[in-house]
Parts: C-alpha cells; sequence; structure tokens
C-alpha cells in the first residue's frame, strides 16, 4: 500500500475557540483531541477518527476514553472525551444525541462558567429556527445555548454581534464512539463537543471569509488565518495557521534549507504536474492509499521524499 503523509505535522490552528499544537509530519492532522492548549482552557486526550465515507452520505467519527459519574445535582459526566483536569465535572440536564427535552426545545450545549462549552440543557426552539448550514443567531451571548438553530445544531463560530453558523451534531453512539455526519462533512471531536464540520479542499482553498483549509482530524476542514505578513513557501513557522493559504506547515526535513522547528510548504495535485518551487521536491500525498475521504484523494503536498 502506498504510504501517505498524513500524520507528519505538528501545528497550531485556531478552530472555532481551539488552539491546536506546532508543526506536522507530513501527513499528520491537528485534530481537536490533541490540542495542547485551548484559548480557554486545556483539551480532553480523546482520541479520534474521522472523514471516511461509510456509504451514501455519511462519515464517521471513532473516539474513546470514558468517564462518567453521578450526584446529588444529577447525572454528570463526560462522555468518551473525558474530562480535563482543571475544569469541573460537566452537567448533562438531557442527551443531545437522543434529543430528550420537552416538546418545543432541544438539547444544546452550553457553557456553565461563559467561557466554554461544559454542559447540556434544554432550550427552547426558536418559531421558523436556521438549517445546518445557515446563518444563526445566539440569543444571549456565544456560550448561552440558546440561538436560532433547529433542533440538533448549534450556533457556532458566533462573532462580536453573536453572529454565527449552525453546524449539526455529529449522530450516533456517543459509548461506542461511533459518530456519523452527511457527506462532505467531518466529525470533529473536542472535549464535549463534537460537530460535523464541513470538508474542504486544501489546494482549492474554498473556504468563506478568507479561513484556512487545513488538516483537521483525518479530513481537511476551515481555520482562521493568523499567518500575517509571512508564512510564504520556506517561512519558518511554529503555528499550523501560521502559513499563507495553500501552504501547510512541516517538519524541518521535508523542506530545503529549513533551519527552524517547521517551514511552510505547498499543497499541490498529485495527479497534476509537478509544480513544486524546488528541484529536490515532490508532490507527495498526504493520505495513505485507499484511506482518502472522497474528493481529497489528489491531495498532496511538496516535501522532500525521504
Amino acid at each position: 500500500m502506498a504510504r501517505g503523509l498524513r500524520g507528519v505535522v505538528e501545528l497550531g490552528v485556531v478552530v472555532g475557540l481551539a488552539l491546536l499544537p506546532g508543526c506536522l509530519e507530513l501527513g499528520s492532522s491537528w485534530d481537536a483531541t490533541t490540542a495542547g492548549q485551548t484559548a480557554t482552557s486545556s483539551a480532553t486526550t480523546s482520541t479520534t477518527s474521522a472523514g471516511t465515507g461509510t456509504g451514501a452520505g455519511t462519515s464517521t467519527s471513532t473516539a474513546s476514553s470514558t468517564s462518567t459519574s453521578t450526584g446529588d445535582s444529577g447525572t454528570t459526566g463526560c462522555s468518551f472525551l473525558g474530562c480535563p483536569e482543571d475544569q469541573p465535572v460537566p452537567y448533562y440536564q438531557c442527551d443531545i444525541n437522543a434529543q430528550d427535552c420537552p416538546a418545543g426545545e432541544k438539547c444544546n450545549l452550553w457553557g456553565t462558567d461563559g467561557d466554554w462549552w461544559n454542559a447540556a440543557k434544554c432550550v427552547p426552539v426558536v418559531e421558523d429556527p436556521d438549517k445546518a448550514g445557515e446563518a444563526c443567531t445566539a440569543l444571549q451571548s456565544g456560550y448561552s445555548g440558546i440561538d436560532t438553530c433547529e433542533m440538533g445544531a448549534i450556533c457556532w463560530d458566533v462573532d462580536e454581534n453573536n453572529e454565527g453558523t449552525c453546524i449539526a451534531y455529529c449522530l450516533g453512539d456517543w459509548l461506542s464512539g461511533v459518530l456519523v455526519c452527511p457527506e462532505g462533512h467531518f466529525c470533529e471531536v473536542s472535549r464535549v463537543i463534537t460537530l460535523c464540520m464541513p470538508i474542504c479542499d486544501p489546494i482549492l482553498q474554498d473556504c468563506a471569509d478568507g479561513d484556512l483549509c487545513l488538516p483537521l482530524n483525518e479530513a481537511f476542514g476551515c481555520v482562521l488565518d493568523g499567518s500575517g505578513d509571512a508564512g510564504a513557501f520556506g517561512d519558518p513557522c511554529e503555528y499550523a495557521d501560521a502559513c499563507d493559504p495553500g501552504l501547510v506547515c512541516l517538519n524541518p526535513q521535508y523542506v530545503p534549507k529549513c533551519q527552524a522547528g517547521g517551514c511552510c510548504s505547498p499543497f499541490c495535485d498529485t495527479g497534476a504536474p509537478n509544480t513544486c518551487p524546488a528541484a529536490d521536491m515532490e508532490c507527495l500525498p498526504w493520505f495513505d492509499e485507499g484511506l482518502a475521504p472522497p474528493g481529497l484523494e489528489h491531495v498532496g503536498v511538496c516535501g522532500i521524499p525521504q
């Protein structure tokens, strides 16, 4: 089987509010579950696998590590994601997957301390709610759990005006760790959050609002651009979003004359003529043969063969 490069990078990208770590071995990804530090708290230690098609219109993710407990105030737990040591155990008044709230309400994530999602509660469903993929409004704050999205979706990536986009929760059996998303999406798992994020093409860089398309979990997702004035080919990089659109931060052995911990190198099409910027570079496949999510089989990155 041909060996791909997915699994060689370590960067630091911002996904929603999550800050992911460092520069990549070729073919690796920044999944939200291994994200060192987030903008507001530590990440969990679960493992995930996402983005491979399992049949018409779905993709699945798997996760492991279960931690649950009960107390006087009701059922608590962190599902298969586990609980960060520096955070209180979240409290669940309802089940996101079962959507077991009374009629006219939905089960939504919210933040008990107002700065991260760590619990679930029943909230009203507004009249004519926004559907997954549509613009939405968080009615109190980005962490209130009260929004204009339909049942099974949350208002995500909320800005200073409380405007965001409805993103559907991953469906499936939380305890077994098998989660399902519609075709064209992958399940992003971060602590108690499991969301069906749209897959993007890193060569086309087809994200909205100038966001970057970078490897997340086992697919590619849109993240904020933090490159600033740097980020061209060969520039040193420390974080995943530190390279210009269409480039990714690779470990130094893959980039000519790279003297830093990582350097930027462009994505490329493995089925097209070699357009890599240095003579000793080739378009190396990102995924192992047969393991690319549908539509991403052509994705490669310019690197020195090892």
